[in-house]
Protein backbone atom coordinates (compact mmCIF):
# COMPACT_ATOMS: atom_id res chain seq x y z
CA UNK A 1 0.00 0.00 0.00
CA UNK A 2 1.41 3.38 -1.02
CA UNK A 3 2.54 5.62 1.84
CA UNK A 4 3.31 9.31 2.02
CA UNK A 5 6.41 9.91 4.10
CA UNK A 6 7.71 13.33 5.12
CA UNK A 7 11.27 13.87 6.30
CA UNK A 8 12.13 17.02 8.25
CA UNK A 9 15.81 17.89 7.88
CA UNK A 10 18.51 16.57 5.59
CA UNK A 11 22.24 15.91 6.04
CA UNK A 12 23.31 12.54 7.53
CA UNK A 13 20.06 11.49 9.20
CA UNK A 14 17.28 12.85 7.03
CA UNK A 15 18.90 12.36 3.62
CA UNK A 16 19.99 8.81 4.51
CA UNK A 17 16.49 7.93 5.73
CA UNK A 18 14.91 9.27 2.55
CA UNK A 19 17.33 7.37 0.30
CA UNK A 20 16.82 4.10 2.20
CA UNK A 21 13.06 4.55 2.14
CA UNK A 22 13.19 4.80 -1.64
CA UNK A 23 15.35 1.69 -1.94
CA UNK A 24 12.73 -0.25 0.01
CA UNK A 25 9.73 1.03 -1.90
CA UNK A 26 9.39 2.47 -5.38
CA UNK A 27 5.77 3.50 -4.94
CA UNK A 28 5.89 5.58 -1.73
CA UNK A 29 5.75 9.36 -1.99
CA UNK A 30 8.75 10.86 -0.15
CA UNK A 31 9.15 14.58 0.52
CA UNK A 32 12.11 16.03 2.40
CA UNK A 33 12.10 19.55 3.93
CA UNK A 34 15.24 21.52 4.72
CA UNK A 35 15.21 24.96 6.27
CA UNK A 36 18.52 25.91 4.66
CA UNK A 37 19.48 26.06 0.99
CA UNK A 38 21.33 22.71 0.99
CA UNK A 39 19.60 19.44 1.69
CA UNK A 40 22.69 17.24 1.83
CA UNK A 41 26.20 18.40 2.69
CA UNK A 42 29.33 17.13 4.40
CA UNK A 43 28.84 18.55 7.88
CA UNK A 44 32.08 17.14 9.28
CA UNK A 45 34.11 18.67 6.43
CA UNK A 46 32.98 22.25 7.07
CA UNK A 47 36.11 23.50 8.94
CA UNK A 48 38.37 22.38 6.08
CA UNK A 49 36.98 25.13 3.87
CA UNK A 50 38.62 27.70 6.17
CA UNK A 51 42.13 26.54 5.24
CA UNK A 52 41.37 25.96 1.58
CA UNK A 53 41.72 22.18 1.80
CA UNK A 54 38.23 22.29 0.34
CA UNK A 55 38.55 25.34 -1.89
CA UNK A 56 34.96 26.08 -2.89
CA UNK A 57 32.10 26.04 -0.39
CA UNK A 58 29.89 24.50 -3.07
CA UNK A 59 32.05 21.35 -2.96
CA UNK A 60 30.69 20.70 0.53
CA UNK A 61 27.25 20.15 -0.99
CA UNK A 62 26.79 16.46 -1.72
CA UNK A 63 23.41 16.32 -3.42
CA UNK A 64 21.11 18.90 -4.98
CA UNK A 65 17.29 18.74 -5.00
CA UNK A 66 17.46 18.06 -8.74
CA UNK A 67 19.72 15.05 -8.22
CA UNK A 68 17.50 13.73 -5.44
CA UNK A 69 14.56 13.79 -7.80
CA UNK A 70 16.45 12.40 -10.79
CA UNK A 71 18.24 9.59 -8.94
CA UNK A 72 15.86 8.75 -6.10
CA UNK A 73 12.47 10.18 -7.11
CA UNK A 74 12.52 12.13 -3.83
CA UNK A 75 11.20 15.67 -3.68
CA UNK A 76 13.67 17.74 -1.67
CA UNK A 77 12.27 21.14 -0.76
CA UNK A 78 15.07 23.43 0.40
CA UNK A 79 14.40 26.80 2.04
CA UNK A 80 11.26 25.27 3.52
CA UNK A 81 10.75 25.39 7.29
CA UNK A 82 8.35 23.02 9.03
CA UNK A 83 6.60 25.24 11.58
CA UNK A 84 4.39 22.77 13.42
CA UNK A 85 3.04 19.23 13.53
CA UNK A 86 -0.65 18.37 13.89
CA UNK A 87 -0.51 14.80 15.14
CA UNK A 88 -4.29 14.37 15.17
CA UNK A 89 -4.74 15.41 11.56
CA UNK A 90 -1.36 13.92 10.58
CA UNK A 91 -0.07 16.97 8.76
CA UNK A 92 2.65 19.58 9.08
CA UNK A 93 2.54 23.32 8.52
CA UNK A 94 5.32 24.46 6.20
CA UNK A 95 6.67 27.88 5.29
CA UNK A 96 8.41 28.60 2.01
CA UNK A 97 11.15 30.94 3.22
CA UNK A 98 11.68 32.44 -0.23
CA UNK A 99 8.06 33.34 -1.00
CA UNK A 100 6.65 33.58 2.53
CA UNK A 101 3.84 31.18 1.59
CA UNK A 102 2.58 28.75 4.25
CA UNK A 103 0.76 25.52 3.53
CA UNK A 104 0.03 22.11 5.06
CA UNK A 105 1.28 18.73 3.95
CA UNK A 106 -0.26 15.52 5.19
CA UNK A 107 1.68 12.36 6.00
CA UNK A 108 1.33 8.69 6.80
CA UNK A 109 4.74 8.57 8.45
CA UNK A 110 6.93 11.44 9.61
CA UNK A 111 10.70 11.32 10.19
CA UNK A 112 12.29 14.11 12.22
CA UNK A 113 15.96 14.92 11.66
CA UNK A 114 16.28 18.56 12.74
CA UNK A 115 19.83 18.16 14.08
CA UNK A 116 21.36 20.35 16.75
CA UNK A 117 22.09 24.06 16.96
CA UNK A 118 25.29 25.73 18.23
CA UNK A 119 25.05 27.04 21.78
CA UNK A 120 25.61 30.79 22.00
CA UNK A 121 25.27 31.88 25.64
CA UNK A 122 24.29 35.44 26.54
CA UNK A 123 27.71 36.54 27.72
CA UNK A 124 27.89 40.21 28.75
CA UNK A 125 29.16 42.43 25.94
CA UNK A 126 28.63 39.84 23.21
CA UNK A 127 27.41 42.61 20.90
CA UNK A 128 30.93 44.08 21.04
CA UNK A 129 32.45 41.24 18.99
CA UNK A 130 31.73 39.62 15.63
CA UNK A 131 30.38 36.19 16.57
CA UNK A 132 30.16 33.27 14.14
CA UNK A 133 29.00 29.68 14.55
CA UNK A 134 29.56 26.60 12.41
CA UNK A 135 26.54 24.48 11.58
CA UNK A 136 26.13 24.37 7.81
CA UNK A 137 27.58 25.46 4.47
CA UNK A 138 26.04 28.92 4.77
CA UNK A 139 27.74 29.45 8.15
CA UNK A 140 31.19 28.38 7.01
CA UNK A 141 30.96 30.34 3.76
CA UNK A 142 29.87 33.44 5.70
CA UNK A 143 32.81 33.10 8.13
CA UNK A 144 35.35 32.48 5.38
CA UNK A 145 34.21 35.43 3.27
CA UNK A 146 34.09 37.79 6.25
CA UNK A 147 37.65 37.16 7.45
CA UNK A 148 38.97 37.54 3.89
CA UNK A 149 36.97 40.65 2.98
CA UNK A 150 37.84 42.49 6.21
CA UNK A 151 41.54 41.57 6.32
CA UNK A 152 41.08 39.91 9.71
CA UNK A 153 44.24 38.86 11.56
CA UNK A 154 43.14 37.90 15.08
CA UNK A 155 40.51 35.20 15.69
CA UNK A 156 39.40 33.55 18.92
CA UNK A 157 37.76 30.13 18.94
CA UNK A 158 35.81 29.43 22.11
CA UNK A 159 35.39 25.76 22.90
CA UNK A 160 37.82 22.86 22.65
CA UNK A 161 35.57 20.17 21.22
CA UNK A 162 36.01 18.64 17.78
CA UNK A 163 34.49 21.59 15.91
CA UNK A 164 36.49 24.15 17.89
CA UNK A 165 39.81 22.34 17.45
CA UNK A 166 39.25 21.72 13.73
CA UNK A 167 38.25 25.35 13.20
CA UNK A 168 41.33 26.58 15.09
CA UNK A 169 43.63 24.27 13.14
CA UNK A 170 42.28 25.29 9.75
CA UNK A 171 42.27 28.99 10.58
CA UNK A 172 45.88 28.72 11.72
CA UNK A 173 46.80 26.85 8.53
CA UNK A 174 45.24 29.75 6.63
CA UNK A 175 47.66 32.13 8.35
CA UNK A 176 45.51 33.77 11.03
CA UNK A 177 46.53 34.51 14.61
CA UNK A 178 44.33 32.09 16.53
CA UNK A 179 43.49 31.73 20.21
CA UNK A 180 41.72 28.55 21.31
CA UNK A 181 39.95 29.03 24.64
CA UNK A 182 38.63 26.16 26.76
CA UNK A 183 37.13 26.69 30.22
CA UNK A 184 38.02 23.21 31.52
CA UNK A 185 41.49 21.72 31.94
CA UNK A 186 41.64 20.08 28.52
CA UNK A 187 40.35 20.00 24.95
CA UNK A 188 38.80 16.95 23.22
CA UNK A 189 36.95 15.10 25.98
CA UNK A 190 36.93 11.66 24.27
CA UNK A 191 40.63 11.55 25.25
CA UNK A 192 41.86 11.31 28.83
CA UNK A 193 44.02 14.07 30.29
CA UNK A 194 47.22 12.04 30.08
CA UNK A 195 46.65 11.35 26.37
CA UNK A 196 45.37 14.74 25.27
CA UNK A 197 48.64 16.40 26.27
CA UNK A 198 50.02 15.23 22.92
CA UNK A 199 47.42 17.41 21.20
CA UNK A 200 48.02 20.27 23.63
CA UNK A 201 51.70 20.26 22.69
CA UNK A 202 51.00 20.08 18.95
CA UNK A 203 48.57 23.00 19.08
CA UNK A 204 50.94 25.06 21.23
CA UNK A 205 53.91 24.32 18.97
CA UNK A 206 51.92 25.35 15.89
CA UNK A 207 51.53 28.86 17.25
CA UNK A 208 47.97 28.74 18.48
CA UNK A 209 47.43 30.53 21.78
CA UNK A 210 45.93 27.58 23.63
CA UNK A 211 44.23 28.70 26.85
CA UNK A 212 42.73 26.10 29.20
CA UNK A 213 41.27 26.38 32.68
CA UNK A 214 40.03 29.90 31.91
CA UNK A 215 36.40 30.82 31.30
CA UNK A 216 35.10 33.65 29.11
CA UNK A 217 33.80 36.27 31.52
CA UNK A 218 32.66 38.99 29.12
CA UNK A 219 33.50 40.79 25.90
CA UNK A 220 34.81 44.24 25.18
CA UNK A 221 35.28 45.85 21.77
CA UNK A 222 37.05 43.18 19.65
CA UNK A 223 38.30 41.61 22.88
CA UNK A 224 37.61 38.43 24.85
CA UNK A 225 37.93 38.95 28.62
CA UNK A 226 38.67 35.82 30.65
CA UNK A 227 37.96 35.02 34.29
CA UNK A 228 41.68 35.26 35.07
CA UNK A 229 41.67 38.85 33.87
CA UNK A 230 43.55 37.95 30.72
CA UNK A 231 42.38 39.73 27.56
CA UNK A 232 42.53 38.23 24.07
CA UNK A 233 42.27 40.45 20.98
CA UNK A 234 39.80 39.04 18.48
CA UNK A 235 38.23 40.73 15.48
CA UNK A 236 36.25 37.52 14.99
CA UNK A 237 34.96 35.09 17.62
CA UNK A 238 33.97 31.55 16.60
CA UNK A 239 31.60 30.12 19.19
CA UNK A 240 32.10 26.35 19.42
CA UNK A 241 31.26 25.46 23.02
CA UNK A 242 28.79 22.78 22.04
CA UNK A 243 25.42 22.06 20.47
CA UNK A 244 21.89 21.65 21.79
CA UNK A 245 19.39 19.24 20.20
CA UNK A 246 16.78 20.99 18.08
CA UNK A 247 13.63 19.90 19.93
CA UNK A 248 11.22 22.85 19.62
CA UNK A 249 9.12 21.21 16.89
CA UNK A 250 8.88 17.97 18.87
CA UNK A 251 8.04 19.73 22.14
CA UNK A 252 5.27 21.80 20.59
CA UNK A 253 3.80 18.64 19.09
CA UNK A 254 3.72 16.97 22.50
CA UNK A 255 6.38 14.40 21.74
CA UNK A 256 8.28 13.06 24.73
CA UNK A 257 11.63 14.61 25.60
CA UNK A 258 14.13 12.35 27.35
CA UNK A 259 16.26 12.82 30.45
CA UNK A 260 19.10 14.33 28.39
CA UNK A 261 16.90 17.06 26.91
CA UNK A 262 16.83 15.36 23.49
CA UNK A 263 13.88 13.65 21.82
CA UNK A 264 13.00 10.34 23.44
CA UNK A 265 12.74 7.37 21.07
CA UNK A 266 12.35 3.61 21.44
CA UNK A 267 14.65 0.91 20.08
CA UNK A 268 13.24 1.49 16.59
CA UNK A 269 13.73 5.30 16.88
CA UNK A 270 10.00 5.80 17.13
CA UNK A 271 8.67 8.60 19.34
CA UNK A 272 5.63 8.26 21.59
CA UNK A 273 3.58 8.78 18.41
CA UNK A 274 3.37 5.58 16.36
CA UNK A 275 3.62 7.53 13.13
CA UNK A 276 6.56 9.76 14.01
CA UNK A 277 10.23 8.75 14.12
CA UNK A 278 13.34 10.78 14.97
CA UNK A 279 17.05 10.36 14.22
CA UNK A 280 20.39 12.15 14.47
CA UNK A 281 21.67 14.85 16.79
CA UNK A 282 18.16 15.68 18.05
CA UNK A 283 17.58 12.34 19.81
CA UNK A 284 19.00 10.50 22.79
CA UNK A 285 20.38 6.99 22.31
CA UNK A 286 21.30 4.07 24.52
CA UNK A 287 24.97 3.73 25.45
CA UNK A 288 25.75 0.03 25.67
CA UNK A 289 28.67 0.59 28.07
CA UNK A 290 27.23 3.12 30.51
CA UNK A 291 23.74 1.57 30.29
CA UNK A 292 22.24 5.04 30.11
CA UNK A 293 20.71 7.40 27.57
CA UNK A 294 23.09 9.91 26.01
CA UNK A 295 23.32 12.50 23.25
CA UNK A 296 25.62 11.41 20.45
CA UNK A 297 26.36 13.96 17.73
CA UNK A 298 28.10 11.72 15.21
CA UNK A 299 27.31 11.13 11.52
CA UNK A 300 27.87 7.36 11.60
CA UNK A 301 25.22 6.64 14.24
CA UNK A 302 22.81 9.07 12.52
CA UNK A 303 23.07 7.12 9.28
CA UNK A 304 22.58 3.81 11.07
CA UNK A 305 19.48 5.22 12.81
CA UNK A 306 18.15 6.44 9.47
CA UNK A 307 18.48 2.99 7.96
CA UNK A 308 16.72 1.40 10.94
CA UNK A 309 13.82 3.85 10.67
CA UNK A 310 13.33 3.17 6.97
CA UNK A 311 13.46 -0.58 7.63
CA UNK A 312 10.91 -0.37 10.45
CA UNK A 313 8.51 1.73 8.38
CA UNK A 314 8.68 -0.98 5.73
CA UNK A 315 8.17 -3.88 8.15
CA UNK A 316 11.78 -5.04 8.32
CA UNK A 317 12.99 -6.06 11.78
CA UNK A 318 16.35 -5.16 13.26
CA UNK A 319 18.20 -5.26 16.56
CA UNK A 320 19.32 -2.09 18.31
CA UNK A 321 22.42 -2.95 20.33
CA UNK A 322 23.07 0.63 21.40
CA UNK A 323 26.16 2.70 20.79
CA UNK A 324 29.66 2.95 22.25
CA UNK A 325 30.75 6.23 20.63
CA UNK A 326 33.69 6.01 18.21
CA UNK A 327 35.30 9.11 16.75
CA UNK A 328 38.47 10.44 15.14
CA UNK A 329 40.21 13.77 14.58
CA UNK A 330 43.27 15.23 12.86
CA UNK A 331 45.22 17.92 14.72
CA UNK A 332 47.93 19.22 12.40
CA UNK A 333 50.44 16.34 12.03
CA UNK A 334 48.79 14.10 14.63
CA UNK A 335 45.80 11.82 14.26
CA UNK A 336 43.61 10.69 17.12
CA UNK A 337 40.83 8.17 17.56
CA UNK A 338 38.81 6.99 20.55
CA UNK A 339 36.08 4.49 21.32
CA UNK A 340 34.04 3.40 24.32
CA UNK A 341 34.72 4.53 27.87
CA UNK A 342 37.61 6.60 29.14
CA UNK A 343 38.71 7.20 32.72
CA UNK A 344 37.19 10.67 32.87
CA UNK A 345 33.75 9.40 31.85
CA UNK A 346 33.89 6.54 34.34
CA UNK A 347 34.65 9.03 37.10
CA UNK A 348 32.11 11.67 36.02
CA UNK A 349 29.33 9.07 35.89
CA UNK A 350 30.55 7.51 39.15
CA UNK A 351 30.39 4.12 37.48
CA UNK A 352 31.03 1.24 39.84
CA UNK A 353 33.54 -0.42 37.57
CA UNK A 354 36.81 -1.96 38.63
CA UNK A 355 39.21 -1.48 35.74
CA UNK A 356 42.85 -1.30 34.81
CA UNK A 357 44.79 0.52 32.09
CA UNK A 358 47.17 -0.57 29.35
CA UNK A 359 49.41 2.23 28.08
CA UNK A 360 51.78 1.21 25.28
CA UNK A 361 53.81 2.96 22.58
CA UNK A 362 54.84 1.04 19.48
CA UNK A 363 55.59 2.02 15.91
CA UNK A 364 52.71 1.99 13.45
CA UNK A 365 54.84 0.07 10.92
CA UNK A 366 58.23 -1.63 10.91
CA UNK A 367 60.66 0.87 12.44
CA UNK A 368 63.16 0.85 9.59
CA UNK A 369 60.49 1.82 7.07
CA UNK A 370 60.20 5.46 5.96
CA UNK A 371 57.47 7.42 7.76
CA UNK A 372 57.33 5.00 10.67
CA UNK A 373 55.90 6.78 13.72
CA UNK A 374 55.03 5.89 17.33
CA UNK A 375 51.42 5.07 18.19
CA UNK A 376 50.41 6.04 21.71
CA UNK A 377 47.66 3.61 22.76
CA UNK A 378 45.65 3.59 25.96
CA UNK A 379 43.19 0.76 26.61
CA UNK A 380 40.79 0.24 29.52
CA UNK A 381 39.58 -3.19 30.53
CA UNK A 382 37.37 -4.55 33.30
CA UNK A 383 38.85 -6.43 36.24
CA UNK A 384 38.63 -9.40 36.70
CA UNK A 385 36.86 -10.29 33.42
CA UNK A 386 39.32 -8.59 31.07
CA UNK A 387 36.40 -7.23 29.04
CA UNK A 388 37.50 -4.27 26.90
CA UNK A 389 35.83 -1.01 27.92
CA UNK A 390 37.45 1.60 25.69
CA UNK A 391 40.59 2.80 23.96
CA UNK A 392 42.34 5.91 22.67
CA UNK A 393 45.18 6.17 20.17
CA UNK A 394 47.24 9.14 18.99
CA UNK A 395 50.08 9.26 16.47
CA UNK A 396 51.23 10.58 13.12
CA UNK A 397 50.30 7.34 11.37
CA UNK A 398 47.13 5.30 11.02
CA UNK A 399 45.54 5.25 14.46
CA UNK A 400 41.96 4.85 13.20
CA UNK A 401 42.80 1.32 12.02
CA UNK A 402 43.76 0.35 15.57
CA UNK A 403 40.74 1.91 17.23
CA UNK A 404 38.39 0.45 14.60
CA UNK A 405 39.67 -3.01 15.51
CA UNK A 406 39.15 -2.35 19.22
CA UNK A 407 35.69 -0.81 18.62
CA UNK A 408 34.72 -3.99 16.78
CA UNK A 409 36.10 -6.08 19.63
CA UNK A 410 34.03 -4.09 22.16
CA UNK A 411 30.88 -4.60 20.08
CA UNK A 412 31.47 -8.34 20.17
CA UNK A 413 32.15 -8.37 23.93
CA UNK A 414 35.82 -9.28 23.55
CA UNK A 415 38.46 -9.32 26.28
CA UNK A 416 42.17 -8.49 26.34
CA UNK A 417 42.85 -12.19 25.84
CA UNK A 418 41.02 -12.01 22.50
CA UNK A 419 43.22 -9.14 21.31
CA UNK A 420 46.27 -11.37 21.68
CA UNK A 421 44.83 -13.83 19.20
CA UNK A 422 43.65 -11.41 16.51
CA UNK A 423 45.17 -12.12 13.10
CA UNK A 424 45.79 -8.66 11.67
CA UNK A 425 47.26 -7.76 8.29
CA UNK A 426 51.02 -7.33 8.22
CA UNK A 427 53.57 -6.02 5.78
CA UNK A 428 56.40 -3.63 6.70
CA UNK A 429 54.84 -0.57 4.97
CA UNK A 430 51.56 -1.03 6.88
CA UNK A 431 52.13 -2.53 10.33
CA UNK A 432 54.31 -4.70 12.50
CA UNK A 433 54.03 -8.46 12.78
CA UNK A 434 52.78 -8.05 16.33
CA UNK A 435 50.54 -5.01 15.99
CA UNK A 436 50.06 -2.48 18.78
CA UNK A 437 46.56 -3.94 19.24
CA UNK A 438 48.00 -7.42 19.83
CA UNK A 439 50.60 -5.92 22.12
CA UNK A 440 47.87 -4.21 24.18
CA UNK A 441 46.27 -7.62 24.60
CA UNK A 442 49.53 -9.15 25.84
CA UNK A 443 50.13 -6.35 28.35
CA UNK A 444 46.52 -6.43 29.54
CA UNK A 445 46.61 -10.18 30.04
CA UNK A 446 49.90 -9.91 31.96
CA UNK A 447 48.48 -7.22 34.23
CA UNK A 448 45.33 -9.23 34.76
CA UNK A 449 47.42 -12.22 35.76
CA UNK A 450 49.45 -10.13 38.20
CA UNK A 451 52.70 -10.71 36.33
CA UNK A 452 53.99 -7.21 37.11
CA UNK A 453 53.01 -3.87 38.62
CA UNK A 454 52.91 -0.50 36.90
CA UNK A 455 52.33 3.23 37.38
CA UNK A 456 51.22 5.66 34.69
CA UNK A 457 53.18 8.76 33.66
CA UNK A 458 50.71 11.05 35.43
CA UNK A 459 52.11 9.76 38.74
CA UNK A 460 55.77 10.52 37.99
CA UNK A 461 55.84 14.17 39.05
CA UNK A 462 54.56 13.12 42.47
CA UNK A 463 57.24 10.44 42.65
CA UNK A 464 59.92 13.00 41.83
CA UNK A 465 58.60 15.47 44.41
CA UNK A 466 58.73 12.70 47.02
CA UNK A 467 62.25 11.68 46.00
CA UNK A 468 61.23 8.18 44.94
CA UNK A 469 63.82 5.70 43.71
CA UNK A 470 63.62 5.83 39.88
CA UNK A 471 65.86 3.85 37.56
CA UNK A 472 66.36 4.77 33.89
CA UNK A 473 67.29 1.56 32.06
CA UNK A 474 68.12 3.26 28.75
CA UNK A 475 71.67 3.31 27.48
CA UNK A 476 74.03 6.02 28.68
CA UNK A 477 73.81 8.22 25.57
CA UNK A 478 70.00 8.21 25.73
CA UNK A 479 70.17 9.18 29.38
CA UNK A 480 72.57 12.02 28.66
CA UNK A 481 70.22 13.40 25.99
CA UNK A 482 67.48 13.94 28.56
CA UNK A 483 66.29 12.21 31.72
CA UNK A 484 64.19 12.53 34.86
CA UNK A 485 66.23 14.74 37.16
CA UNK A 486 66.39 12.32 40.09
CA UNK A 487 66.60 9.11 38.03
CA UNK A 488 69.63 6.82 38.33
CA UNK A 489 70.94 5.36 35.08
CA UNK A 490 71.37 1.59 35.17
CA UNK A 491 71.13 0.44 31.53
CA UNK A 492 69.33 -2.83 30.88
CA UNK A 493 72.58 -4.15 29.44
CA UNK A 494 74.26 -3.60 32.83
CA UNK A 495 71.32 -4.42 35.11
CA UNK A 496 72.33 -7.92 36.18
CA UNK A 497 75.85 -6.80 37.03
CA UNK A 498 74.62 -3.90 39.19
CA UNK A 499 71.91 -5.62 41.24
CA UNK A 500 73.59 -4.57 44.48
CA UNK A 501 72.81 -0.91 43.69
CA UNK A 502 69.05 -1.52 43.74
CA UNK A 503 67.25 -1.39 47.12
CA UNK A 504 64.74 -4.00 48.22
CA UNK A 505 63.32 -2.08 51.17
CA UNK A 506 61.40 0.60 49.22
CA UNK A 507 59.50 0.91 45.93
CA UNK A 508 61.65 1.04 42.81
CA UNK A 509 60.29 2.57 39.61
CA UNK A 510 61.81 1.66 36.26
CA UNK A 511 61.47 3.36 32.90
CA UNK A 512 63.04 3.43 29.45
CA UNK A 513 61.92 5.24 26.30
CA UNK A 514 58.49 3.63 25.77
CA UNK A 515 58.19 1.01 28.54
CA UNK A 516 59.33 -2.15 26.74
CA UNK A 517 62.90 -2.37 28.04
CA UNK A 518 61.81 -1.33 31.51
CA UNK A 519 59.17 -4.08 31.40
CA UNK A 520 61.93 -6.57 30.66
CA UNK A 521 63.97 -5.09 33.48
CA UNK A 522 60.99 -5.34 35.84
CA UNK A 523 60.53 -9.06 35.10
CA UNK A 524 64.25 -9.71 35.40
CA UNK A 525 64.37 -8.11 38.84
CA UNK A 526 61.25 -10.00 39.93
CA UNK A 527 62.91 -13.25 38.88
CA UNK A 528 65.95 -12.23 40.93
CA UNK A 529 63.88 -11.80 44.09
CA UNK A 530 62.69 -8.18 43.91
CA UNK A 531 59.01 -7.72 44.79
CA UNK A 532 59.17 -3.93 45.06
CA UNK A 533 59.56 -2.98 41.37
CA UNK A 534 57.11 -1.04 39.16
CA UNK A 535 57.21 -0.34 35.43
CA UNK A 536 56.43 3.25 34.40
CA UNK A 537 54.06 2.65 31.51
CA UNK A 538 54.67 4.88 28.51
CA UNK A 539 58.02 5.79 30.08
CA UNK A 540 60.16 8.79 29.05
CA UNK A 541 58.49 9.46 25.69
CA UNK A 542 54.97 9.59 27.16
CA UNK A 543 56.27 11.52 30.18
CA UNK A 544 57.80 14.20 27.95
CA UNK A 545 54.49 14.72 26.15
CA UNK A 546 52.57 14.66 29.43
CA UNK A 547 54.69 17.30 31.14
CA UNK A 548 55.52 19.67 28.29
CA UNK A 549 52.41 21.83 27.79
CA UNK A 550 51.63 22.21 31.49
CA UNK A 551 55.26 23.18 32.12
CA UNK A 552 54.95 25.94 29.52
CA UNK A 553 51.41 27.07 30.37
CA UNK A 554 51.97 27.09 34.15
CA UNK A 555 55.57 28.31 33.90
CA UNK A 556 56.58 25.56 36.30
CA UNK A 557 59.93 23.81 36.76
CA UNK A 558 60.39 20.75 34.59
CA UNK A 559 61.12 17.36 36.18
CA UNK A 560 63.26 16.36 33.19
CA UNK A 561 66.61 17.75 31.99
CA UNK A 562 65.44 17.67 28.35
CA UNK A 563 62.22 16.48 26.72
CA UNK A 564 62.24 13.64 24.22
CA UNK A 565 59.51 13.54 21.55
CA UNK A 566 60.95 11.08 19.04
Amino acid sequence: MKKKILVVGGVAGGASAAARLRRLSEEDEIIMFEKGPHVSFSNCSLPYHLSGVIEEADRLVLMSPEKFMAQYKIEARVNHEVLSIDRKEKNVKVKNLQTGETYTENYDKLVLSPGAKPIVPKIPGIEEVNVFTIRNVVDIDKLSKYVKANDIKDIAVIGGGYIGVEAAENLRDAGYNVALIEATDQILRPFDYDMVQIFHKEIYDRGINLIVRDKVENFEKDTVVLASGKKVTAKVVVMAIGVAPETSLAKEAGLDIGETGAIKVDSNYKTNDDNIYAVGDAIEVYNALTHSNVKLSLAGPAQKQARSVADHINGKKGINKGYIGSSAIKVFDYNGAATGLNEALINVLNMKIQYDVVRVILTDKVGIMPNSHPVHLKLLYEVPTGKILGAQAIGKGDVTKRIDVIATAIKFGASVEDLKDLELCYAPPFATAKDVVNYAGYVGANLLNGDFKQVNVDMVRGLVENNAYIIDVRERREYENGHIKIAKNIPLSELRQRINEIPKDKPVYLHCRTGQRSYNATLALQNLGFSNVYNITGSFLALSFYEYFDDKAKNRESIVTEYNFV
